[in-house]
């Protein structure tokens, strides 16, 4: 029997709904193939957009050899992010919201050009031209306390990649002479730096993200945005604590846990 992707995404979205931890699809439920993980995803669009709105960007999830190890995956995974999941810093996240959340620091980019079916991939030089403004931002991951090294490729490209919202700064204009690889950013927990890190190819993340929604059939649009990849290692916040992610020439982003 062909797969069903609408029951799957069902399936996955009362899981959501009872808050239960996350376990990779079973059954006539596992996604077969990448294409049926992704046509999940797609499906739980239709299903989230009441309650979350539009689709107002992209993921890119497990672009680095270390989570690829991690979790077992060889390969980059694509998510969306809902509108009413994104948030301006400073911003106040209610962790009951959540039923495990961990945050990553990241380059956002929004997009002042549509990046529509060309006849040819997106590299690093054309999405740059389509970039308008660049921003530091806060990635929410809900992983459903989620055992990393148990987690399947397809679940979890059909659980969304976990994204739950994003946290961005002030935006900056993109400037011809201005490098995204490598700039220097700093995580500060309540006042006090506590880690360091560097953007690493924002621009070959953001042509691999435009490649799969030109492939899925749902290009990316002028207006929205892109999380590139962490710059800092994944953490959980507590209640309470507040971070704050500075990225050298960019300014900031910054949420509390309450």
């Amino acid at each position: 029997m062909p797969y069903n992707a609408a029951k799957a995404a069902a399936f996955v979205a009362e899981q959501h709904s009872r808050r239960a931890n996350y376990a990779n699809l079973q059954g006539e439920l596992a996604p077969p193939t990448l294409a049926d993980a992704y046509a999940v995803q797609e499906q739980l669009r239709g299903i989230w957009h009441a309650k979350r709105g539009d689709v107002a960007g992209l993921k890119i999830a497990t672009t680095t050899k270390v989570m690829q190890q991690l979790m077992g995956i060889d390969h980059p995974c694509g998510g969306m992010i809902y509108e009413r999941d994104v948030h301006r810093a400073p911003a106040t996240i209610e962790k009951s919201r959540f039923l495990h959340m961990v945050v990553e620091c990241e380059l956002a980019v929004r997009l002042a050009k549509d990046l529509p079916a060309m006849g040819k991939p997106y590299d690093r030089q054309s999405v740059r031209s389509a970039i308008g403004t660049v921003m530091p931002a806060f990635e929410l991951i809900e992983d459903r306390n989620a055992v990393y090294k148990e987690c399947k490729a397809y679940s979890l490209i059909a659980d969304n990649a976990w994204n739950g919202g994003v946290v961005l700064g002030a935006e900056t204009a993109l400037e011809p002479a201005l490098e995204l690889d490598g700039i220097a950013g700093r995580l500060f927990i309540d006042g006090k730096e506590a880690h360091q890190g560097k953007t690493d190819d924002p621009l070959g993340a953001l042509a691999w993200v435009a490649n799969l929604a030109v492939e899925r059939g749902r290009p990316m649009q002028a207006g929205m945005i892109s999380i590139t990849g962490s710059v800092i290692v994944t953490l959980p916040i507590e209640a309470g604590q507040t971070f704050r992610f500075e990225l050298d020439g960019l300014g900031a982003t910054e949420m509390t846990a309450k």
